[in-house]
């Protein structure tokens, strides 16, 4: 086992190990029926002596790692795929009482395909579905879904696979955005980090960190995706209003924080309706950042109460999504 912090599942580190010969195997929750410590579609990696991402810790994920590894060892001579019926009762010694349906699926290059065809459409925001039998090819198709799920069938599974919702645009790199940084590399997110000061980026940043060093920081605004999360945090009042103002021409984003109080927020007020930003718009600014009754002010503490509001937002967004979607196929 890893003694390294555990990391969120990416498809880019099964395709990396793939690609270089380690063996992996992937297990997938497939099915959940009563109580159990994750959802369908949560999903891990699993090499001999490593782990990408959790089914949820405990005894469940020790099963899931035993069977996936005696799968790993017996190579080309045993089950590619299978899938296993995990009780959660006192056999298991977890007291959750659900069941979980866990799929296993041994790697090879001929898995290259699929894994590629996931990375294409993610980079483009589509969602990808995988029909995946217990045995024979993978095969992949458009999906239309905006939310992950799983359809089980007695020797296959579909898969809907939607890239991931959360891309971060972190303006600002102070003691806040470094703690911020820290925080968000153990979650399913991207980020880009930007500030005039290159000197400020430390080494060895996350793989779901890209750092930006530039003077015209508002262009990042311009060329961010649809549904972005704006942090702005810069060394500059003047630069976080620019950016304030910058950020409230679009109307496509998830979520925009400017850290700092009250004072600072009527202040930054003023002075955008000064410059024609429609104060009709100012309540989807959030200032101050973080979720409420975190009094504490180190870097650290105001991290982890915007990472905590920010997975309130995602999961708001999520909940919202998945009415509509349910009013769509039932009016």
């Amino acid at each position: 086992m890893q003694d390294a912090p555990l990391k969120p599942f990416r498809f880019a580190d099964a395709t990396r190990w793939v690609r270089a010969g380690v063996p992996v195997a992937m297990v997938t929750i497939v099915e959940v029926k009563g109580s159990a410590p994750r959802e369908a579609g949560i999903r891990m990696l699993v090499t001999a002596d490593d782990l990408v991402g959790t089914i949820g810790g405990g005894h469940l994920e020790w099963r899931g790692m035993d069977i996936a590894r005696e799968m790993i060892a017996k190579g080309e001579n045993g089950e590619q795929r299978r899938i296993e019926r995990i009780p959660l009762g006192p056999a298991l010694g977890q007291c959750c009482g659900g069941v979980v349906r866990l799929a296993f699926e041994v790697l090879t290059h001929d898995d290259l395909a699929w894994l590629d065809a996931v990375e294409s459409a993610f980079a483009t925001g589509k969602a990808l579905a995988r029909h995946v039998p217990v045995t024979g090819a993978v095969r992949t198709e458009a999906s239309r879904d905006l939310l992950p799920s799983v359809q089980l069938a007695d020797d296959s599974w579909i898969d809907t696979l939607v890239p991931n919702d959360m891309h971060i645009v972190l303006f600002g790199a102070g003691h806040v955005g470094h703690a911020l940084v820290k925080v968000l590399a153990t979650l399913p997110c991207r980020v880009h980090w930007v500030d005039e000061r290159d000197t400020l980026f430390p080494a060895g940043l996350p793989e779901n960190v890209e750092a930006e060093a530039t003077d015209t920081a508002e262009a990042v605004v311009d060329q961010a995706p649809a549904g972005s999360y704006f942090l702005v945090m810069t060394h500059s009042h003047a630069l976080d209003q620019t950016l304030c103002e910058r950020i409230f021409r679009r109307t496509d984003f998830a979520y925009f924080g400017l850290i700092g109080s009250k004072t600072k927020r009527a202040k930054f007020e003023h002075r955008m309706a000064e410059h024609g930003i429609d104060a009709a718009r100012f309540p989807e600014m959030t200032c101050p950042m973080g979720v409420s009754g975190i009094t504490d002010k180190a870097p650290a503490m105001i991290a982890v109460a915007i990472v905590a509001q920010l997975l309130q937002v995602r999961d708001q967004r999520a909940a919202a999504l998945a009415a509509s979607r349910r009013e769509a196929v039932h009016p």
